[in-house]
């Protein structure tokens, strides 16, 4: 496969290893001071087309910014002398080419290909960009590399099923997905039919099966959403309900926390744009094994299962045909849940960068209106299984298994991407 060939010729830069992130000597900290860190800054501009507007939703937005910092990527790497296996192509490059260059013609060029729709503000964003860059050689390096590797993404990218028309199976029977509240829709199917990134075959990752509706496993999950995540729930606490709330925002955390870990640890160009490729593909193809997983068990959801109850055929659940959760369902089957799939790719991706779980870190939801604050990874990790019940989404089997389903799968892309030349 192209994106896991070495290249011939490709000089030995550096020895860093997959986990460890680029040490900064004084002379790299002060010009990594002179400006900001473009990388970042891409990531910004990426989610304010993406998402600020575009709207897509979390799993659309994650494939996304995979494409976008795949490409950024490529072409810092290749700038640097290529120290890491490309994730496509490795395109002509001198050490002296501008990174800021490259990192914005390829992060202008695929969100372009994205979002036609917003060609002119991009396109006026990036040549505010570039006008702060010295013309010259360098710069014009610097965009042919950005352009090179934008352009092999979007080929790679193309008819990659994304937006299909494929639609979950619907069931009347009691346990089988039903459509969900307030919209009733079919959305994001496809996405169980995407082309991976890295991983090879999503469908070998998978999970045992919920718990029979008659089983006392199914009525006590059953039972611990109703209470916990209902909109009225006189026994959730008020964290619990800005956790939920912090966690299911759609302008998703994650994004902010990589750039926040990337400024914390005073990340260079190389290391940041490593980073935020690695995790960005990991959710991606967590995702997709995830929703080949909610496709094969096809169970319905707690705003379904619990009005419903008194079809179960289990005497330990009762039907409130007026429950409602404190959060809106999304609209794709249980078991497993796609949130923790894609919340634990990404904490196991920065441990495994980071060769460490016990970093700080912090981000601000919209929605909550508040910001969290972290000491390790796995912290988060453990809490937002929990918010997934405390926002009446999700029973607690389906978030425990989404997590371990998608540590399962990002082990595969961190054994695979970017990994050290060793000449």
């Amino acid at each position: 496969m192209a994106r896991f060939r070495r290249l011939l010729g490709v000089v030995m830069a550096t020895a860093l290893g997959l986990t460890v992130p680029a040490v900064l000597t004084p002379a790299a900290a002060q010009a990594g001071a002179a400006r900001p860190n473009a990388v970042v800054t891409w990531h910004i501009h990426a989610q304010t087309a993406i998402y600020d507007t575009a709207r897509q939703s979390p799993n659309a937005a994650s494939r996304s910014f995979a494409m976008v910092q795949g490409a950024v990527y490529d072409a810092v790497n290749a700038i640097e002398g290529r120290p890491y296996e490309p994730y496509l192509i490795a395109p002509r490059a001198r050490r002296g080419d501008s990174v800021p260059a490259a990192v914005a013609a390829a992060a202008h060029n695929v969100l372009t290909s994205l979002f036609p729709a917003q060609a002119d503000a991009l396109r006026a964003r990036y040549e505010k960009e570039l006008a702060a860059i010295p013309d010259g050689r360098a710069k014009r390096g610097g965009i042919a590399v950005g352009e090179a590797t934008a352009a092999a993404m979007i080929e790679e990218r193309s008819d990659d099923g994304a937006f299909s028309s494929a639609t979950w199976p619907v069931g009347t029977a009691p346990g089988e997905y039903r459509l969900t509240p307030p919209g009733f829709v079919q959305s994001g199917a496809w996405y169980a039919f995407l082309k991976p990134f890295v991983v090879r075959d999503p469908s070998r990752y998978r999970v045992p099966g919920p718990p029979a509706l008659t089983s006392a496993d199914y009525a006590r999950q059953l039972n611990e959403v109703r209470n916990l995540g209902s909109a009225g729930s006189t026994v959730r606490t008020p964290d619990q309900t800005e956790a939920a709330i912090w966690w299911d925002d759609f302008h998703m955390v994650e994004w902010e926390i990589r750039r926040v870990l990337a400024a914390n640890q005073r990340l260079g160009d190389l290391a940041t744009a490593r980073l935020f490729a690695q995790t960005d593909m990991a959710t991606v193809d967590a995702l997709i094994s995830c929703y080949q997983q909610k496709r094969r068990w096809s169970l319905w959801r707690p705003v379904t299962a619990i009005p419903l109850a008194d079809t179960d055929g289990n005497p330990a659940t009762v039907a409130d045909p007026s429950w409602q959760p404190l959060r809106v369902t999304a609209p794709s089957p249980e078991w497993p849940s796609g949130h923790t799939c894609y919340t634990s790719a990404t904490m196991v991706s920065f441990r495994a960068f980071f060769g460490r779980d016990d970093l700080p870190f912090h981000a601000y939801s919209p929605a909550s209106g508040t910001t969290r604050h972290y000491t390790s990874f796995a912290t988060a990790q453990a809490e937002v299984q929990r918010a997934r019940i405390w926002a009446g989404v999700h029973y607690r089997g389906a978030g425990v298994l989404g997590d371990r389903l998608g540590t399962a799968v990002t082990g595969e892309v961190l054994r695979e991407f970017a990994q050290p030349v060793r000449r």
